[in-house]
């Protein structure tokens, strides 16, 4: 299937209206700024169990919330309820959350103009002694795409890093070689030498209870995560000819027009990986450093629909009504993502919501002929950047 260049509706990333996407994709995460405030603060590391959680809009009223334990064998949701008024979401009153886990708050809100807007925040709570544990991903049961990078965020500096990374055994079945990486002291990927084979069932065995990652430093894990790869899916984009090639186990699926990133705000190059899937989210230049003289952001944009995580640095490719039609297939204006048709609110008949319903975390997103280096092998899941051989001179175990 394919789509015409230009359409009703509008799609993609646009100058001056983009969002928390720096030049080339080098931009930070969505942010809900001061519309929906999240208690912890987004980022916030050490929150006790029993501490402040809460989530607010100073009027129109909340439309969603959900707060859940994320990167963990068995991912969770707080329970909790919007408050009568609208304006507020608490946890169920006893509620405790769990000790060294991550969780997500995603909340959508309305303002009284009927205006939706989006916040997306994580934090991590506190970590018992001199514990270490390691947030990873993908989560437990998941079904992902071909691409995907096993991936492990240590909460403390690891300097004994081939005891913990002996500790973690990645095998599947069909049976391939799969090697490790190390990016700094509190960083571990792991894959295997190309992308994996449709079907392949992976466990990842997690024996870090009692390792000594530092002097002092102990591991409290002890876990089995077990995920499936679906079907291959990847999509080339051609930033030159302004087109994005869809494929399905091969088999071209479509070839939809974009916009990417202008010429002094570039879309990175190379393979990057689906991390996240927002329905809608909100883009602010200011976070990434796109301000104007009063240092307000260049662009705000609340309700961004159909959004797709390709890099922690920003870079996205989403739905998007705010650009001139014209643009898709024949310019690049973005401030360095990669941009698709869309409607305000979203739509699944626009080129984005199509995509968006038929992309898996994992799935691969290439980027050729744009005028940007590649994309750094630890930007997001982007290690597919890095050859083998190098890919292995990076684990401990060599």
């Amino acid at each position: 299937m394919a789509w015409a260049a230009v359409a009703a509706g509008l799609a993609g990333c646009a100058t001056g209206g983009e969002g928390t996407f720096g030049s080339g994709g080098k931009g930070g995460a969505a942010r809900g700024g001061d519309t929906i405030r999240v208690s912890p603060d987004d980022g916030a590391r050490g929150v006790p169990p029993d501490g402040r959680l809460e989530v607010r809009v100073p009027s129109g009223r909340l439309e969603s919330v959900r707060v859940r334990r994320v990167e963990d064998a068995e991912p969770s949701d707080v329970p909790g309820a919007v408050t009568p008024d609208g304006l507020r979401w608490r946890p169920k009153p006893g509620t405790r959350l769990a000790l060294a886990a991550k969780y997500a708050v995603d909340a959508v809100a309305l303002d009284g103009h009927g205006r939706r807007s989006a916040r997306h925040t994580t934090f991590t709570t506190l970590v018992p002694g001199r514990r270490f544990i390691g947030y990873f991903a993908p989560e437990d049961r998941a079904t992902v795409g071909t691409g995907m990078i096993v991936s492990f965020r240590f909460n403390r500096p690891v300097r004994n890093r081939a005891a913990v990374e002996r500790a973690i055994r990645v095998t599947s079945d069909p049976p391939v070689e799969v090697a490790g990486h190390w990016f700094g002291a509190d960083r571990l990927d792991l894959r295997p030498e190309r992308y994996w084979r449709t079907g392949t069932r992976v466990t990842v065995d997690l024996r870090l209870r009692d390792v000594e990652a530092a002097p002092g430093v102990y591991g409290v894990q002890r876990r089995t995560v077990r995920f499936t790869v679906g079907r291959s899916q990847v999509s080339r984009v051609d930033a030159a000819a302004h087109t994005m090639e869809v494929r399905r186990d091969g088999r071209l699926l479509a070839r939809l027009p974009v916009t990417a990133g202008a010429s002094k705000t570039t879309t990175y190059n190379g393979k990057m990986v689906v991390t996240e899937l927002f329905e809608v989210t909100r883009m602010n230049g200011a976070t990434v450093g796109f301000t104007d003289a009063r240092g307000k952001g260049e662009y705000d944009i609340k309700d961004v629909p159909h959004a797709m995580r390709l890099t922690d640095s920003g870079t996205f490719l989403h739905g998007n009504y705010w650009a001139e039609p014209s643009v898709f297939g024949s310019a690049n204006v973005s401030h360095g993502c990669v941009g698709l048709r869309d409607v305000k609110g979203g739509s699944a008949a626009s080129p984005a919501g199509w995509f968006f319903d038929r992309t898996l975390v994992g799935d691969v997103v290439e980027v050729v002929n744009s005028r940007d280096r590649t994309v750094a092998p630890d930007n997001g899941l982007g290690g597919w950047n890095m050859g083998w051989k190098r890919w292995k001179a990076g684990s401990a175990l060599r």
